[in-house]
């Protein structure tokens, strides 16, 4: 194997959380940032936290929020289509029965 092609291992490298909390683990760089640790993570603290990166989560809702309004505006056309078929029988029934 070649000699010295690993990078020097820092045994008390500081990682820095956004929440503020501050890790020493072993690492190859000596300081690091992060947005989410163990102590902020909604997996383990059990609690809903949204981390938005250049406005991702509005651009999601935004769509998520227009396909229920279509899926609604369907329904609606849907109901308005059975009423009128409906209607439309009704009518047909009646017609026979006036005929005879």
């Amino acid at each position: 194997m070649k000699k010295d092609i690993h990078p020097p291992y820092y045994k008390d490298a500081k990682i820095a959380c956004a929440c503020g909390n501050l890790l020493t683990v072993g690492s190859t760089v000596e300081s690091a940032s992060v947005e989410i640790c163990s102590a902020c993570h909604p997996f383990y603290t059990g609690t809903q936290k949204f981390v938005d990166t250049a406005g991702r989560l509005e651009r999601f809702q935004k769509r998520a929020s227009k396909k229920t309004d279509a899926q609604a505006a369907r329904k609606g056309k849907k109901a308005k289509n059975k009423v009128r078929s409906a209607r439309k029988v009704v009518k047909k029934v009646e017609k026979q029965k006036s005929e005879k």
